[in-house]
């Protein structure tokens, strides 16, 4: 929110939000409950000319420029080795902490959590559902269907139980600077409402 609040493009924002998180940091509990459930944040970042995925771990992060296709985001580090902006201690750190050796190619997702990497677009998880969905209307993504997939409950794109999907945005986004931008909110948990 603060991203659009002070920035005009995708990139500025992504900035505002590397600048607040390295001043302030992150965390907080995930839950309104007493359990205590924290994770880091991942962000996609778009304006009418460019969109730019942002994934954090602590103070650290990586972003990275979406060239073109799809691109989704679910609950894990999905930036592996295309890596267009980064904390500039990111390879230190990780070199300090034993998690990369300096030598072989740097992939953020692989170096900075306990996924595996390989099965992200292979096994069952959202991450993979929301791919496989997006992938399936590559090139004709309509507001409609981008509301489907996100109403999706079979895939747990649209999660319900013990944690559930507390709201959803879709924005149309025109090249064309005469025509308005358009975005779409639930007002409710479960975007299937």
């Amino acid at each position: 929110r603060l991203g659009l609040e002070r920035a005009d493009t995708a990139e500025k924002a992504l900035t505002v939000i590397v600048d607040l998180l390295e001043k302030y940091g992150q965390g907080g509990n995930c839950m309104e409950s007493h359990m205590v459930f924290t994770y880091h944040n991942s962000f996609l970042i778009a304006d009418r000319k460019e969109a730019w995925v942002l994934e954090t771990s602590g103070k650290y992060w990586a972003a990275e420029k979406v060239e073109g296709g799809v691109r989704n985001i679910s609950n894990q580090l999905s930036i592996t080795t295309k890596i267009d902006r980064e904390h500039p201690e990111l390879k230190e750190y990780a070199k300090s902490k034993g998690w990369w050796d300096g030598e072989k190619e740097f992939d953020f997702a692989a170096t900075y959590s306990y996924v595996n990497t390989a099965r992200m677009t292979t096994s069952r998880g959202r991450y993979y559902e929301g791919y496989k969905l997006l992938n399936k209307h590559k090139g004709s993504i309509t507001s409609e269907i981008m509301m489907e997939i996100l109403r999706d409950k079979e895939s747990g794109i649209n999660m319900e139980g013990g944690f559930m999907t507390t709201g959803s945005m879709v924005s149309v986004l025109p090249q064309q600077a005469n025509l308005p931008c358009i975005h779409f909110f639930t007002g409710t948990p479960d975007p299937a409402r």
